[in-house]
């Protein structure tokens, strides 16, 4: 049996966890559905199929990290839904159109294609853009000031682009030909916006928090922790000289950008979960604070500790058997 201060530990590293892996995941076939061109229907359905097998089971951490936290913190649960409630409304619209339009797409008549493209890719926007917002608004405390839905704002942007950027990344890895030529173009354009996003985002964390700018800057744990903006960004640097490389020599190297793109997001999102720890709501509730009954948490962990590893080698075999270049998908 653990007590309360190892099961807010367990929980709260298993919802970082989901919360990483979707970001991931699901990351890039957003990025792949907002990448999609308007009247290259070839194009179109390479891209769909580069996804095809893969994106709806990636929304499955989504639905883990939510669940997590609803059994194991559920007044955070409340008190984040609350603040996230309009926002959380428009990213699940974002997700209906994506599935609605995944399926539409594959009996539509040729000349219908576009419009379903079209259903696929806003939805895509939606949903990333508003994953975006609602991330600002964690990091604002969940302000409602004009300062916060403006930074808000330019988070959704800089998710949107983040998205982007990994997909594109998916893109080289799993495509050839021209597409893989324009898989590159993007990966380029998007990564320089992405690093100006983390650039501000670590700039005004600290600004905004002064716990954050203590964490991170008291000694001796900032000889541990400033070393990693700079590998992170020196990553970011290696990518954006590898990609030129990479179009000239296609065939080598194809899953760094992926690789660098993952570890990024990684970096990114320690530093985030680092700030706030052990803040679930930022400033307000503690991971202990919100814990439910250690009893009842204790008897559920069998039950999350048999799911996580069965979704962990689900997701691993699906992407084990559709590893390689992308195939026409098909339905029937």
């Amino acid at each position: 049996m653990l007590n309360a201060e190892q099961l807010a530990l367990l929980f709260g590293a298993l919802t970082a966890l989901a919360v990483l892996v979707y970001a991931i995941l699901d990351g890039y076939d957003l990025g792949v559905g907002m990448l999609l061109p308007r009247n290259q229907q070839q194009k179109a359905d390479t891209m769909i199929a580069s996804i095809g097998p893969f994106w709806d089971a990636n929304e499955t951490w989504l639905v883990l990290a939510v669940g997590l936290v609803l059994i194991a913190f559920p007044k955070a649960h409340s008190e984040i839904l609350q603040a996230l409630y309009l926002p959380a409304s428009f990213m699940l619209i974002g997700l209906i159109l994506r599935g609605v339009a995944f399926d539409f797409r594959a009996k539509a008549k040729s000349k219908r294609k576009d419009l379903w493209d079209s259903v696929f890719k806003a939805g895509s926007y939606i949903t990333s853009f508003f994953q975006g917002y609602m991330l600002g608004s964690y990091v604002m405390g969940f302000e409602h000031s004009a300062a916060a839905i403006g930074f808000c704002t330019l988070s959704g942007i800089g998710v949107v682009a983040a998205y982007q950027f990994i997909g594109a990344a998916w893109l080289i890895m799993k495509t050839e030909g021209e597409l893989q030529q324009d898989a590159i173009q993007w990966c380029q354009r998007t990564l320089r916006i992405c690093a100006i996003g983390v650039a501000l985002v670590s700039v005004v964390n600290p600004i905004i928090h002064p716990q954050v700018m203590a964490l991170w800057f008291e000694l001796p744990m900032a000889l541990v922790l400033l070393p990693l903006p700079i590998i992170c960004f020196g990553l970011m640097f290696l990518l954006g000289v590898t990609l030129p490389k990479l179009a000239l020599k296609p065939e080598k190297g194809v899953w760094l950008p992926f690789a660098i793109a993952a570890m990024v997001f990684c970096l990114c999102f320690f530093g985030l979960a680092y700030s706030f720890y052990p803040y679930i709501v930022p400033g307000k509730l503690t991971l202990i604070d919100t814990l439910a009954a250690p009893e009842s948490l204790n008897f559920l962990m069998f039950g999350v500790l048999f799911v996580v590893p069965t979704i962990i080698l689900y997701t691993a075999y699906s992407y084990r058997v559709f590893w390689g270049k992308v195939t026409p998908l098909s339905y029937y």
